[in-house]
């Protein structure tokens, strides 16, 4: 996620994940292009379908099953809906609870001081919950569903909504004024990520401030950089002559837990922090320009050289991996993994496939960008975890093609094979890795609408790929199967690996669920029948198979105006007569995103994370300007005058106990 921070006039509202034109020039087909050819051949527009262009958009499954009359009884999921809206506070289904857990500077360990937001320091963030969670894991202790480490990513911060005194009203514009130094150093931070234990005690989740592990990662935490692209010149700064040690990672969205219970991080949108002019004629011009370098949003380079592109011009090439710490040793190296590749990461979810091989899905959250999964050499030893550690430093990295007959390919990004050569302009593994978009170009790739979250799901062995929006898509861009501009609603991709081998090279393609409102049939929406007016959902971003095989899904970008809806959690069914049947299970305060989710082992407790509360405020009718520090749209979760909306990780529970949704 991106934000305007210099001295200019105030945002009226955070900027959504890489919400610009999109930085893929190449001559590549778009998902939608694919789509489109693919219903097209088949023929889909046929007879009393042909009313409606929404009928070419969803897999032959789907269809089938929405010319029928489907009966509730048919979902895997039983609860009372929640009725969609926007107001101050969160909500949740009846007989359940949703619980703050964690929220923005509370402590997490027996000396961390107390939150002062008046009076905040580098040096007590650092000691506190960060800002901004947004993915959230839990790694178990000694197999227990109900004690473990809580791993949370801190993925961006908003200074409008942190600091007092920064917003001013001037001539009647609401402005922001540049951060001090000191205010930089909260916000450094403030990011990054916290690994906590928790244990629930009497059906309720508690932090356990004294845990041995509990740990914060931040923008100054040291990390190593690891396979293939470790230590080659385009790493190297004048802090680093090794290109092997990096200080800090940032922008960390969405994330995984690895079998063998390693906390993954991935670096989302790293151009943000970068500011200056390159060299003339650096030889990272091109590259920088593919991944949007520098965009600016941050101030840090005002004070720290790295984040100067004129004093560091490699940095930026020392972000955009995925980082794996290792929880069980709190004084341990977090490594920057780049045999997975340097991308804007949505995610790294993992599964181990039938040959013992672990197969990770990463998403590039950008318009027009594309789906990637690496698969290790190695093989995973559930008796062993010390031969896992290092797993992630050999395998393939492939890039996804999806064809018009709904079949698709995973291309290896290998130095040497292809176009992946030296004539190119890849030199070696390294150039591959560390410009994975450019390879994933001259590979043809397919363009996508943002891909975020991808989760495999050992139950039914299929994969969800969670598409976010395209609102850039023109007029002319508009076909059968994507009637509709400015795609602002997303889709559901459902992948069926060949053979049902997640580690395969070829699998097989749907269009499982085109979202947005199905009342309004120019949407192109694609719900069943059986999906409320509260059911239906648009911008689906994170989500989470629970050990059900069921598919939940979290939104980012619902507008208060255009929807009349905050983002929420949804239950989304894959299977049987219920399929693309959508449920509103936990709503968000005004101006927030839906983070998260995870449930717990067992599946008696859903965590959900509350990202950006408070943010924005001019379209909701209960606020109607735009929201700060001094001003906000709600006080969530504290709701005290001398507070502001603190981001928060919630527990959610069954009253009296027993499995969500069930």
């Amino acid at each position: 996620m991106t934000e305007e921070l210099c001295p200019k006039m105030f945002p009226t509202t955070q900027l959504e994940e890489a919400d610009g034109e999109g930085h893929n020039a190449s001559a590549n087909p778009t998902m939608g292009e694919i789509i489109s050819r693919r219903f097209s051949r088949r023929n889909f527009l046929q007879g009393s379908l042909a009313v409606s262009a929404i009928a070419a958009t969803v897999s032959p499954v789907a269809l089938m099953t929405a010319e029928k009359a489907r009966a509730a009884t048919g979902s895997a999921f039983s609860f009372p809906e929640v009725e969609a809206g926007v107001d101050a506070h969160h909500h949740v289904a009846e007989g359940y609870d949703a619980d703050v857990l964690l929220r923005w500077g509370d402590a997490l360990f027996p000396d961390s001081p107390d939150f002062d937001p008046a009076n905040q320091t580098a040096e007590a963030q650092a000691k506190q919950f960060g800002y901004n969670n947004d993915y959230v894991g839990f790694i178990p202790i000694d197999g227990a569903a109900d004690h473990g480490f809580l791993v949370v990513n801190h993925e961006y911060t908003n200074p409008h909504l942190m600091f007092p005194g920064l917003v001013k009203v001037v001539d009647g514009k609401v402005e922001q004024g540049p951060l001090s130094k000191e205010q930089v150093d909260v916000e450094m931070a403030a990011h990054g990520g916290t690994i906590v234990e928790i244990r629930r005690v009497d059906g309720k989740w508690q932090v356990v401030r004294d845990g041995a592990n509990n740990r914060r990662i931040t923008v100054n935490t040291e990390m190593q950089l690891t396979g293939p692209a470790a230590g080659h010149d385009r790493l190297k700064t004048s802090a680093d002559e090794t290109g092997t040690k990096v200080i800090g990672t940032v922008n960390n969205c969405a994330g995984g837990v690895t079998p063998w219970g390693t906390y993954i991080m991935a670096e989302e949108n790293f151009h943000g922090y970068f500011m200056g002019d390159l060299p003339a004629d650096h030889p990272e011009a091109a590259n920088y320009e593919r991944y949007g370098v520098p965009e600016g949003s941050y101030e840090w380079g005002r004070f720290y050289d790295r984040f100067d592109l004129s004093k560091e011009p490699n940095e930026p090439n020392r972000f955009g991996w995925v980082v794996e710490v290792d929880v069980m040793d709190p004084s341990s190296t977090p490594k920057k993994r780049t045999a997975l590749g340097r991308t804007k990461h949505e995610g790294a979810e993992s599964i181990v496939a039938d040959n013992g091989k672990v197969v990770f899905y990463l998403g590039d959250d950008e318009r027009f960008d594309y789906v990637y999964k690496f698969v290790t050499d190695g093989t995973y030893n559930p008796d062993d975890r010390a031969a896992n550690m290092d797993l992630l430093d050999a395998g393939t990295l492939y890039v996804a093609k999806f064809e018009e007959d709904g079949t698709m390919e995973w291309l290896p990004l290998v130095h040497g094979q292809g176009p992946l050569t030296e004539e190119n302009g890849f030199a070696s593994q390294a150039d591959v890795l560390i410009e994975t978009r450019r390879a994933g170009d001259v590979l043809g790739a397919t363009k996508m609408d943002r891909p975020e979250d991808i989760q495999p799901n050992s139950v039914n062995g299929k994969v969800y790929v969670m598409l976010t929006n395209n609102t850039k898509r023109k007029p002319d861009q508009v076909n059968a199967a994507n009637p509709r501009a400015e795609n602002a609603f997303g889709h559901i991709i459902e992948i069926s690996e060949a053979d049902g081998d997640f580690s395969a090279t070829k699998g097989k393609w749907e269009v499982m669920l085109k979202c947005g409102d199905p009342s309004v049939a120019e949407v192109g929406a694609t719900f069943s029948t059986e999906t409320t007016k509260n059911g239906w959902f648009g911008m689906p971003d994170n989500c989470a198979v629970d050990s059900a095989g069921r598919l939940w899904v979290a939104t980012d970008g619902n507008s208060n105006k255009a929807t009349g809806r905050t983002d929420g959690l949804w239950a989304v069914d894959t299977e049987g007569d219920a399929r693309a049947t959508s449920k509103l299970f936990f709503r968000v305060p005004v101006g927030a995103e839906m983070c998260g989710p995870l449930f717990a082992p067992d599946d008696e407790t859903a965590f959900v994370a509350v990202q950006h509360p408070g943010d924005g405020g001019e379209d909701w009718d209960g606020h109607g300007r735009p929201s700060y520090y001094e001003d906000l749209s709600t006080r969530w979760p504290d709701f005290k005058d001398d507070m502001p909306v603190r981001p928060s990780v919630l527990a959610i529970t069954k009253i009296g106990g027993g499995k969500i949704a069930v």
